[in-house]
C-alpha cells in the first residue's frame, strides 16, 4: 500500500460500519456532482476506497480504477518520454 494512503486508511478502519458506508456513499455521491464548485471527480475514487473495506464489490471498482490510473499514468510518461 501506499505510504500516503496509510494514515488514511488506518482512520478510516478506526470508524464504526456505518458511518464508513455513509462516508462512503456520501463522497460517492458528491464525485457524481463534480460540476459544482468543491466536489469533484476524486471523490469517486476515496468513497471507493472507504467502501472497499466493507463490501466486495466497492474492492474490485477500486482496485479496477486504480489498474486503470496506473496504465494511464504509464502511457502518458511513455508519449512524454517519446517527444
Amino acid at each position: 500500500m501506499n505510504r500516503r494512503l496509510k494514515p488514511l486508511v488506518n482512520r478510516i478502519r478506526a470508524m464504526p460500519y456505518h458511518t464508513r458506508t455513509l462516508v462512503g456513499i456520501a463522497l460517492i455521491l458528491g464525485g457524481v456532482l463534480w460540476f459544482l464548485p468543491v466536489l469533484g471527480l476524486w471523490m469517486i475514487p476515496l468513497g471507493l476506497l472507504v467502501l472497499s473495506m466493507n463490501f466486495a464489490w466497492a474492492r474490485r471498482g477500486y482496485l479496477s480504477l486504480m489498474v486503470w490510473w496506473r496504465k494511464y499514468r504509464a502511457r502518458r510518461r511513455a508519449e512524454k518520454n517519446r517527444a
